[in-house]
Order: structure tokens, then C-alpha cells, then sequence
């Protein structure tokens, strides 16, 4: 499948192994989640199939291919090759089993989850040194440097916070602060490693996809310092008898990705492109989506309701960071692959283009049946409608196994 290596890039099938394996999780995890719609749609989330289904979506897709296209991307966006290729193989494989091995603990038996957590922690750590050797012989660091080191750290601690919650459960204990390690889990995980990280490559992105120039990354300062100061309120309110400091903590994390929204869409009015392309308006939707469901959690925490700010983190496992990565994939693989197998067959033989990579107006059909899944979700749970949320599951099903099928297709190509 994978065609010889060609110049100094990184190995085409390091990054490349991350994606294929993170769309494949993808699709069984929303496949698996069809199980559970009675219990999803009565708003509860905590049963074995749910963990099992969340983090081999989480885990699975889109940890993997963060890992994946940081392979790729950090060469890029930093100018500096990666520290060890064959570790990355090593760890894809380590990463990968603990994966597998945590989700299918999760499912069967939970108690047992905590030894395959350990193989894919010790993954996360191999992944995370492997970034900050790379990131160490960086000549000029920059704003993304901030965003994407910052997410790293912020990984290690939720893989920490998540090795805890495992070891109540193996243990029998940890009763008194379950509750408290669980919140910085998430918090840890989806405001400080993928959001973080979501923002830092989307000043990469952004401005690559929609030929941007001449726009300031000054906001960007303002973006990290109100978003991680929002991490540490809401941080520290988890271990004080006063949760006020966590609608504060919710605040500040609004007002920081408001300002980030606003500077997206400060730097897209500096492109020269007239006309975005789907996937990339798609991603651009995702920030809006995530934007509204910052402003939701707020609201629902100042409500004291646990079941509404259960419902806003699954549709921002979706809308916000499931969502964003899927825009950027269907960017991303067609262009990787195409300048890898054909950019130096250019003029010498007949090659495609890229246009013809993906079929657009299959993608087109795909982004809008994804923002209406979503939309039909969200009713179901409002409303607490099985048969709603059985059609909505049954599309976002649909939907990532045809992504999968997309994804996999321009390898063949």
C-alpha cells in the first residue's frame, strides 16, 4: 500500500498507521454506541459499554491521529525533523495495544482496566518524550510552540488522572475523591489536550487552507493565557467545598475560545481564497459549534445541572472535537498523499490531481448528514426521546464507517 520513501520527510507510514487505525476505532466506537442509546438517552453516560465506546472514540480516533498528523506536521510547522522514527513505530504499536487492550477492560470488566491502562500509558509517555526532543531543537519558538506544549503536558496529566480513576476501581478505593479526579480528567483531557492543541495547529491550518496573509498572531496570547487560566480555575474549584470558582473557571474558558473564534475568523478575512473548500468550512463550523457549547457549560453549571453538562460534553466529543478533526482529515490525508506519491511524477507522467483525490461532492453530502446527526442528537437528549437518539446513532454510525471507507479509499489511489 505504502510506496518507497522519497527524500528526507518523515516515513509516509508512521503517520499514516496513526490515521488508518484512528478511523477504524472511530467507526467501531460510534458502531458500539447503538448498544447504548436507552441509557444515553436518559442521560447517563457511566455504564462499562459507554466507557469502552468513549474512549476507543477518544483514545482510538482522536488521540491516534493528533499523534498521527503531529508526526506529519511538526517537521512542518517547526522546522525540525522528528527526534526518532523508529521509536514512533515502536510506539504506535505500544499505543495502539493499550488501546484495544483498556477498551475492551472497560467493557468486560472495568476493575481489570487499570494493567492495559498502564501499556497505554506507558505509550503516552513514549509519544510525549518523543515530542519535546523534537520540539527541544526547535531554533525559534513561537505561539504554537505555547499551544502545542502546553496540550502535551496537559495529555501526561490526563493520562495520570485517567491511571487513577482505573486504580479505584482495581483496588476498591479512592471513594472520597473519585468524583474530583474524574472532573480533571476531563477537564485535563478535552480543554487542555485536544482543545489546546486544536487551537495551536488551527494558526497552521487556517491560514494554509485559506491562503491567509498579513494577519497578527497577537490575539493568540490572549487566547492561551484566558483559556489555561479557565484550566486552572476550574482545577482548583474541583478540590474546594465552593464550586463557584468552576462557573468562573467555565467564564474564562468561554471568553477564551470567543477570542480564538473571533481571531479564526479575523484571520480568514485576510485569505485570498474567495471560496473555502467543504472540509475546511466544516472545521471552521466545528469552532462555531464549540463556541455555543463553551456558552452551554456555563449556563449549566451556574444551573447545578449534571445531567445537561453530561449531554454538552458528549456533543463536544462530537461537534467540537470529532468534528474538527474530521474537516482537517479530509484536507489533510488526499494532500499528504498526493505530494508524496505524485508531487515529483509531475510533468514526467500522467498523474491525478488533487482535486481528484476524494470526491467532493460525496464529502459535501457527508458534512452536512454529520451537522444533522448532530443536531438531531442534541433534540434526543434534550428531550430524553429513545427513537431519536436510536435514528441520530444510527446515522453517526453510518457516517463513520462511510469517513472510514473515504479516508482508507485515497490510499488506494
Amino acid at each position: 500500500m505504502f510506496p518507497t520513501r522519497t527524500g528526507t520527510e518523515t516515513d509516509v507510514r508512521l503517520p499514516f498507521s496513526f490515521i488508518m487505525f484512528a478511523v477504524l476505532a472511530f467507526a467501531v466506537s460510534q458502531l458500539m454506541l447503538l448498544w447504548a442509546v436507552p441509557a444515553l438517552s436518559g442521560g447517563t453516560f457511566r455504564l462499562p459499554l459507554v466507557w469502552a465506546a468513549a474512549h476507543l472514540g477518544l483514545l482510538g480516533f482522536a488521540l491516534m491521529t493528533a499523534m498521527g498528523a503531529m508526526y506529519q506536521l511538526v517537521p512542518v510547522a517547526f522546522l525540525t525533523p522528528i527526534w526518532s522514527e523508529r521509536l514512533g513505530f515502536w510506539q504506535f504499536a505500544v499505543t495502539a495495544t493499550g488501546i484495544v487492550a483498556f477498551a475492551v477492560s472497560l467493557a468486560v470488566a472495568p476493575n481489570q482496566a487499570f494493567l492495559p491502562g498502564l501499556l497505554l500509558l506507558l505509550g503516552i509517555v513514549l509519544f510525549v518524550w518523543q515530542m519535546a526532543m523534537t520540539l527541544r531543537k526547535q531554533e525559534t519558538k513561537n505561539v504554537m510552540t505555547l499551544f502545542v506544549a502546553t496540550s502535551l503536558l496537559f495529555l501526561l496529566l490526563t493520562a495520570a488522572a485517567g491511571g487513577m480513576l482505573a486504580f479505584h476501581f482495581f483496588a476498591a478505593t479512592g471513594a472520597n475523591s473519585h468524583e474530583s479526579v474524574f472532573g480533571l480528567h476531563v477537564l485535563f483531557g478535552l480543554c487542555g489536550w485536544f482543545t489546546l492543541l486544536i487551537m495551536g495547529f488551527s494558526y497552521k491550518m487556517a491560514p494554509m487552507f485559506s491562503l491567509a496573509h498579513g494577519f497578527s498572531l497577537r490575539p493568540a496570547r490572549y487566547v492561551y493565557a484566558l483559556y489555561t487560566g479557565g484550566i486552572a480555575v476550574a482545577f482548583a474549584s474541583l478540590f474546594s467545598p465552593n464550586k463557584a470558582g468552576l462557573a468562573v473557571g467555565a467564564a474564562l474558558l468561554m471568553g477564551g475560545f470567543a477570542v480564538f473564534a473571533w481571531h479564526i475568523r479575523a484571520i480568514l478575512q485576510k485569505r485570498m481564497k474567495k471560496t473555502l473548500d467543504r472540509p475546511f468550512q466544516f472545521s471552521v463550523t466545528a469552532v462555531a459549534i464549540g463556541l455555543a457549547l463553551h456558552a452551554a457549560a456555563v449556563i449549566a453549571i451556574i444551573a447545578g445541572s449534571g445531567r445537561w453538562l453530561g449531554i454538552i460534553l458528549y456533543l463536544s466529543t462530537i461537534g467540537w472535537i470529532g468534528f474538527s478533526i474530521i474537516g482537517y482529515l479530509f484536507k489533510i490525508v488526499p494532500f499528504l498523499w498526493w505530494t508524496h506519491r505524485y508531487s515529483e511524477k509531475v510533468g514526467q507522467q500522467n498523474v491525478p490531481t488533487l482535486k481528484q483525490m476524494m470526491n467532493e461532492r460525496a464529502i459535501t453530502i457527508q458534512c452536512r448528514l454529520w451537522l444533522a446527526a448532530l443536531a438531531l442528537a442534541a433534540v434526543a437528549l434534550a428531550v430524553a426521546s429513545v427513537p431519536l437518539l436510536a435514528i441520530a446513532q444510527v446515522l453517526l454510525a453510518g457516517l463513520s464507517v462511510a469517513f472510514a471507507g473515504t479516508i482508507l479509499a485515497v490510499f488506494r489511489k
